[in-house]
């Protein structure tokens, strides 16, 4: 079940899990595509934001910085259809919509803040590394 950085796999020490592609189902085009939406840019300011409350439509438009309407309009549309978000409207004049966190999009905000809490915790070992490499 293993596969070894050398082809063996009979007791070799130096055996590594495989890589999570290996266990895709179709090439991984259904995962491919889920890792690039919420993999983007927009998508984690939105979920981050989210994370705080349910916000209408304009709030939300007000605290992602530097999002057209048009790209935060196709950003809440896609995080909805993958159950990431409810969007919710509100029978009134004009009308009223709000978008909030599913529980579904609650844990990919904990995978995020984990993530970002690495890339801090990490952040001057990579600024040294970037000078070196720049430096050379």
């Amino acid at each position: 079940m293993f596969a070894s950085n050398t082809g063996d796999t009979h007791g070799d020490p130096t055996t590594v899990p495989p890589h999570p592609c290996a266990a895709w189902p179709d090439n991984g085009a259904g995962i491919r595509e889920t890792i690039d939406r919420v993999g983007d840019k927009w998508s984690v300011l939105v979920i981050g934001i989210l994370a705080a409350g349910p916000l209408r439509y304009s709030a939300l438009r007000d605290q992602v910085p530097g999002i057209s309407q048009r790209m935060l309009t196709l950003t809440v549309r896609h995080l909805e259809r993958d159950g990431l978000l409810t969007r919710t409207v509100y029978p009134a004049v004009p009308p009223r919509v709000e978008y909030e966190l599913t529980p579904l999009g609650e844990r990919l905000r904990e995978t995020f803040y984990a993530f970002v809490q690495w890339a801090t915790d990490h952040n001057d070992e990579i600024e040294e590394s970037r000078r070196r490499y720049d430096a050379r």
